[in-house]
Formats: C-alpha cells, sequence, structure tokens
C-alpha cells in the first residue's frame, strides 16, 4: 500500500503520538517525520528505508495501513489498556 502524508498523520493522532515520540520509536529524526507529513498528495517524501522504519513502528503500536477495494486509510486494532509503544 502507498501510504501518504494523511495516513501518517492520522495514525499518530489514532495513537496520540508525537511527531517526536515517533521519532523515537522508528528510528528516524524529526524533521524526516515532518517532511513526510508536509507532502500535500500522493505517496510521502522519504526514502524506502525511513519510510519503512516508520509504517513498521506504527504498525507494532497497533495501526493498521488498510487497502480495500472498498477504500483505504488507518485503522487502530482493538487492544486492551494502552498500545505498547507509544
Amino acid at each position: 500500500m502507498e501510504i501518504t502524508a494523511k495516513h501518517l498523520k492520522s495514525a499518530r493522532i489514532l495513537l496520540d503520538c508525537s511527531q517526536k515520540d515517533l521519532a523515537k520509536h522508528s528510528g528516524v529524526s524529526v524533521p524526516t517525520i515532518q517532511r513526510m507529513e508536509s507532502t500535500s498528495e500522493g505517496r510521502v517524501r522519504g526514502n524506502y528505508e525511513s519510510v519503512s522504519k516508520v509504517q513498521k513502528a506504527l504498525e507494532n503500536a497497533g495501526i493498521d495501513f488498510v487497502d480495500e477495494p472498498r477504500g483505504h486509510g488507518v485503522l487502530l486494532k482493538p487492544h486492551k489498556g494502552e498500545h505498547p509503544n507509544f
């Protein structure tokens, strides 16, 4: 699935996660997260490795990036208590 800036921002909001928190848990810098989220349309800006690290950190925290025939978006998987990474 092609991750967009809106997906990243939505995922952070669902997790109540700051850019600084996401940078810490993904291993990429805050400026990199800011660049990824500043893309106005289409795929996020950033190299493949950085985008993959951010996506994996969000998925590990309970985010599900959905790409289905009826639409695409971001879901927070059900979890008892707080999500583990954020």
